[in-house]
């Protein structure tokens, strides 16, 4: 069983991903433990530093990494983390699913981080193990989450021999 958290920037301001999200967690439930921690978005106007807000993002999610963990670099010890960003590793769900079936076979919790509509800053780099792309296309930051949950799931359909992939 895969023990996963996801981090993401924000929480559903719309009660259809709510629901979608509800669904994909009850159809992991027999395959993964999953928790997902909704931090705050930092606001920001026009005329701001988008650069300054993301990094202010990026503390909030570094602080969370390291809630109970020892501070070190490469992220915190017993977890594998994956940033979740438009450049990169593109991957199938074929090979998704092998991914996971690799990096979580390692024991370790999976820690997926969503940014922001605005997207992730890059002094997350340090503290993660893998970077990855859900598409070359571009999705609003909660559909993302949505489209993560469902290739996790879709995953662990695909490892455990489903007809949900086709």
């Amino acid at each position: 069983m895969f023990k996963i958290k996801i981090i993401a920037l924000g929480k559903f301001k719309e009660k259809a991903y709510r629901e979608l999200e509800l669904e994909f967690l009850k159809r992991l439930s027999p395959f993964a433990k999953i928790k997902v921690v909704e931090l705050p978005e930092i606001g920001y106007g026009k005329n701001q530093d988008l650069e300054r807000v993301k990094e202010q993002e990026a503390e909030k999610i570094i602080a969370q990494l390291f809630t109970r963990q020892s501070l070190g670099v490469g992220g915190p010890e017993g977890a594998v983390v994956i940033l979740m960003e438009e450049k990169g590793t593109l991957r199938n769900s074929k090979d998704f699913s092998l991914f996971l079936e690799r990096v979580g076979g390692l024991g370790k919790e999976l820690v997926f981080v969503l940014g922001s509509g605005i997207g992730l800053s890059h002094i997350l780099k340090p503290y993660s193990n893998y970077s990855l792309s859900l598409s070359p296309l571009t999705f609003p930051h909660n559909m993302a989450r949505i489209i993560l949950e469902e290739q996790i799931y879709r995953s662990c359909m695909i490892l455990a021999g489903k007809e949900y992939h086709k």
